[in-house]
This record gives C-alpha cells, structure tokens and sequence, in this order.
C-alpha cells in the first residue's frame, strides 16, 4: 500500500498544477525583485538602450517587451497569481506606473561579482536604497505624491533574489578548472548574504529566494562545450554538478539566515528540481525536444549557435503551436515558465513550505 502511494504521489508531482490563484486581504502586495535575465521584465532595454528584438515577446505581449523569451517569465506569472500588476523595470522612466506594487532591479547579464559592476546584485541593493529613500522623501514633502509606497508597504514587501547562475556560467567560460569554480562559489553566496542583510537594514523581513536552475541542460552549454560527461538524459554532468553545489550552499546559507535573522521569514525555493524534472519528464507536459532552442539556428540536436541567437539575421523560430522548453538555448518558453509556476505556487518546493502570499496575508 505504501508503494502504490508514493506512487501515486510522484505521478501528482509529474502532472502541470493550474496556478493556484490568491487574494492578498491585508495589505496590497509589494514585491521587489532583484536577479538576472530569468526575471528581467525589460530592465536592460530600459537602462542601456540594448535591443530586444522580435521574436522575443510573440506570444502574450505580441510585441518585445525587453524579456527573454517568448512570452511572460516565471516572475510574471507569480505576480498574476497575486492579482497584481507586472513588475516594471525600476529604470523604465516611461512605464506608466507610480511603481505602487513594487519595482524589478533585475538586469541581463546581472552576476553577483565583480560586486561594482553594472548591474551586479549589489548595484541593484543600491539602486533599491536610492528608491526606498527617494519614494519616503517625495511622500513626505507634501507636493502631491501621495500614491506611493510608504514605510509600511517597504517593511511588508516581499523581497525577492533570483542569482547566481551567470557566476557559474561566466567561471565555466573563462576556461577555468571544476574545482576552480567550486572555490568560488562561498565569494557568490557571500554576495547574496550581504544583500539579503542589506535589505533587512532597511526594513524588510520577507524574502523570497531561488537557487539556480540545471546549467548542464541549456542548450547554449551542450553546443558549446563538446563533451562526453553527459547524463541519462543528455545534461554535462559537471555542470550540473556545481549547480547542486552552489544550491546547496545556498540553501545552507538560508538556514543560517533564518537563526539569525528571527524576526525574517526567508523561504528558499528548489528551481533546480522544478526545470530538471520537467526536462527529465518532458514528454508527460508534451515537450519532445527538451534540450533544443525553439529560437536559434544550426538545427537539431540543440538549434543553437552563438553567432546567430535569437532575434539576429539568420535565426529561424519554431512554430507557435509546437511545444518547446527551451526558447533561446538559455531562457525558458512561456509554456515551460508557467509549468514552473504552478509548481512553485504548489508550496511543494519551498522550505518552509509557505504559500507565496504569504507576505501580504500575515
């Protein structure tokens, strides 16, 4: 009996969750996100003019928004999950909003060191005092802007770090030694240490954070790095290896944070479970090419090249009703984003295993 519930349970866990849907009735939610091109809602279209180009964005928006993929991203989806507005990019001086329900800091590109750098995630810590400090001062001068984020809507925001996957990445490109990559994993979790500290400094007590994803399996690395350390189902062994590593100090890092932080509530989420599941069971969610770009060029195995990516002359798109996981060779599709979603809202990944609005409800 005990087996035929497990395997009950793992069959549960295989199938796509809808979005579980919330309501927040405290307090409207406030989210603030810092990361890297898995949550950029435009950021680097708005900050540095940098082109996102079509096809980008065909799907939902039916027009590039400044996000990489083909639709709307993980944080999108959480967002509506909440009923809320999407995320505006905190550099977007057009987009019309007073930024009420919050800001994205997250960049392309965005690493946690060189921590000077443009837009690593300290930069965007900085960006988010400017904001904080600059909204307070423009609500308390009585000139009219009352429609603000006060005091109260910063302590009970949910701050939210998606980072680290570009530290892996960028290491690996430099040619330099697995072990090599390994020694500077504790400089990046340090990194983020310092950000969630710096965010509690200035009032927040929700965070929400999520590890990296499965390196090994983007179809950008397996066209790049011609190896045979591959798994059973087409993944670098090695860089999966050091993306476990990495999550297992960070999740290391959360539970040193819960201690001492007592007043904080930080919820650590698995993504890496979450993407590797759905492409090691790809074909239950009706995806047949896990490992293969749906925007690219070069053709199977992987539709990746690096001197024709997505959006350049001579990129070819797969079709709008075929089904891929994959959008460019390193960002997700909006069909796989909302798989992740739901599984994310299920509260099945997350430790402690609190729902997602549980910011504004408590």
């Amino acid at each position: 009996m005990a087996a035929i519930v497990g395997l009950f349970t793992f069959l549960l866990l295989l199938l796509p969750p809808s979005l579980v849907f919330s309501q927040c009735t405290r307090r409207p939610p406030v989210i603030f996100n810092f990361g890297d091109s898995n949550s950029d809602t435009g950021g680097l279209v708005a900050g540095l003019g940098f082109p996102v180009l079509s096809p980008n964005g065909r799907t939902f928006f039916r027009r590039s928004t400044g996000r990489l993929s083909d639709g709307r991203l993980l944080i999108d989806f959480l967002c509506e999950s909440l009923n809320m507005n999407l995320l505006n990019p905190y550099m977007d001086s057009l987009a019309r909003s007073n930024f009420k329900n919050g800001a994205n800091f997250a960049i392309v590109g965005s690493s946690t060191l060189p921590k000077y750098v443009p837009f690593s995630l300290n930069i965007q810590v900085m960006q988010f005092v400017h904001f904080k400090t600059r909204t307070l001062e423009l609500l308390n001068s009585n000139a009219g802007y009352e429609n603000l984020i006060d005091d109260d809507g910063f302590r009970n925001a949910l701050y939210m770090i998606d980072i680290g996957q570009n530290d892996i990445a960028d290491s690996l490109s430099k040619n330099l030694s697995y072990f090599q990559v390994v020694k500077q994993i504790p400089s990046v979790i340090s990194e983020i240490q310092n950000a969630v500290k710096g965010l509690y400094g200035q009032g927040g007590r929700k965070f929400w954070i999520h590890n990296t994803g499965p390196l090994g399996c983007l179809p950008q690395k397996l066209s790049s790095f011609h190896t045979k350390d591959l798994d059973r189902y087409g993944c670098i062994s090695s860089y999966n290896n050091l993306a476990t590593l990495f999550n297992k100090a960070l999740s290391h890092l959360c539970q040193e944070l819960r201690y001492e932080l007592k007043d904080a509530s930080i919820v650590y989420v698995d993504i890496y479970t979450i993407k590797y599941d759905l492409i090691a069971n790809s074909s239950v969610h009706g995806f047949f090419d896990p490992l293969m770009a749906c925007c690219g060029a070069g053709g199977r195995p992987y539709n990746y090249d690096i001197r024709v990516t997505c959006g350049q002359p001579g990129y070819q798109v797969c079709n709008k009703n075929s089904k891929f996981i994959s959008w460019d060779g390193i960002h997700y599709t909006e069909e796989a984003n909302k798989i992740v979603a739901s599984k994310v809202l299920s509260r099945a990944y997350s430790t402690p295993s609190l729902p997602f609005d549980f910011f504004c409800n408590n």
